[in-house]
Parts: C-alpha cells; structure tokens; sequence
C-alpha cells in the first residue's frame, strides 16, 4: 500500500497505542491538542502520567526517530502537558516518553516498537501561558 506521511504517522500511533494496552498502560488521550500545542499519546502508568510523542519510521531508517524530537519539540510538548495538567487537576507524577514505532512502508506491517521511558524531563514551569 502507498502511504501518504499522515497515513504512516498515523498507523504508527495506533500501533503504538496497541502496544501500550498490552503493557496495562490506561489511555487518557490520543492526538490531544490545545492552544499552546499537541501531544499524540497521554497515558496514565501506574502514579505516573506519561505524555508520549510516537516517530513512525520506515523499515531501516538512517535516523533513529526519538533524535527528530528536537528541544524546540520538547518544549511545545512539555507546554502542552502542562496546560493538560492544569485544566484536568492532575497532581500525578509528569514523565515524557517517546516510542519509536518502526513499519515495513509497503505491507504497513510492524518491524520493531522501542519505548523510551523518560526521554526528556521538564526543568522549569510553564504555568504561565
């Protein structure tokens, strides 16, 4: 099948989501968006609330997806979990993870999933919006 890149990113996501169920992890939100950013996955694991961006890559990529999240992306995904966190009273413990979801282009079959727990960590507020 010839994905376009929405497609791909998008059967990356509900793999990951697949994935995430079958690790017990609660699925609060998929494709969450506000007015300071998004966030693909937000999952309750455990006392912890993870905030998950997902890379969707073809079969042997040059570049392995988790370095794509960039601090310029981190910061609008740390943004947008702190709006989250606010609206919806939270006072569970924030981690920010990113799974790399690895698909064969042509079968649209996955290849690999690596989760990578605690990818990147908040280190200011940014209550103020």
């Amino acid at each position: 099948m010839n994905y376009t890149n929405k497609q791909f990113g998008a059967l990356g996501e509900k793999l990951a989501v697949k994935y995430l169920k079958e690790h017990k992890y609660k699925i609060l939100e998929k494709n969450y968006k506000n007015k300071v950013g998004e966030i693909d996955i937000i999952a309750l694991d455990g006392s912890e609330i993870a905030f998950i961006e997902v890379k969707t890559r073809s079969a042997q990529p040059y570049l392995s997806g988790r370095y794509s999240v960039d601090k310029r992306k981190q910061f609008h995904i740390m943004r947008a979990a702190s709006w989250y966190m606010e609206v919806n009273k939270t006072s569970l413990q924030p981690r920010f993870d990113i799974i790399e979801v690895e698909v064969d282009r042509s079968s649209g079959e996955l290849v690999k999933i690596e989760h990578f727990k605690n990818a990147f960590s908040q280190t200011e507020s940014y209550s103020r919006f």
